[in-house]
């Protein structure tokens, strides 16, 4: 069985096996190296700083949200970290059952429930943080604050294409058929508040997403968790 490929032996291996086809090469790598950099990046801090916390990924991301909004509803909270109410169900009882978030039924519907910090989840994500921010700057050490800068514009212009002409160049390839809900990496343009904390919200909103101070080599950046959209107008560099 074959070990590991490096990410150079994987291209060697792509070119040589597509060499006959008339492709939009330089296009076909930089969005493979999207996907190999997100599970990377992924990999390297789960199986990193957030072990010690035995923290999933996606149990990170949940806690994110709610640390950065606050009580939220759980269908809020699952759009905002891009899973399904389904996946967040299991997620929160495994956060609930540690004591680092709580439930609560919505004060003017009780078939609705609010999920929330405790102060032990609150005192976690004071502490893991900085040491998650640690590892974003290890996963970006070899550019500079320049490069990351270039990088986080480059990638915002990818997530702007698909907000703004996704969902209509999904319809033309399935010819005019109503076209599965995008992922939220991807996701259609819509207006931008923040999640609900008690009124409901319109499904026809998504939540903006409050960015967060990271550091890049010597300068920061703003950027977002979870894999929903970063629209060009809400994310922007510190001064």
């Amino acid at each position: 069985m074959a070990g590991h490929r490096s990410i150079v032996e994987t291209e060697r291996a792509v070119q040589a096996k597509l060499s006959g086809f008339q492709l939009q090469r330089e296009q076909m790598a930089a969005v493979a190296n999207i996907h190999r950099a997100a599970a990377a990046v992924r990999s390297h801090l789960e199986n990193s700083v957030l072990r010690p916390s035995e923290l999933t990924w996606t149990g990170f991301v949940v806690l994110w949200v709610l640390w950065i909004w606050g009580e939220s509803e759980t269908w809020s909270v699952a759009e905002e970290a891009g899973i399904s109410k389904g996946t967040l169900t299991g997620i929160a009882r495994t956060l609930e059952s540690r004591g680092l978030v709580t439930r609560s039924i919505h004060p003017e519907d009780g078939r609705r429930v609010l999920l929330s910090l405790s102060p032990e989840g609150e005192k976690l994500m004071e502490d893991l943080f900085p040491a998650f921010n640690t590892e974003e700057a290890f996963v970006v050490s070899r550019l500079t604050v320049e490069e990351c800068r270039q990088l986080a514009d480059g990638l915002r212009a990818v997530v702007a294409q698909l907000e703004e002409f996704g969902e209509g160049r999904r319809r033309e390839l399935l010819g005019g058929a109503e076209p599965a809900r995008a992922a939220p990496a991807g996701g259609r343009a819509r207006s931008r508040v923040a999640p609900s904390k008690v009124a409901p919200r319109s499904r026809s909103a998504a939540g903006a997403r409050l960015p967060s101070r990271v550091s890049c080599g010597s300068g920061t950046l703003w950027v977002s968790y979870g894999p929903k959209r970063i629209g060009t107008r809400n994310v922007h560099r510190l001064p």
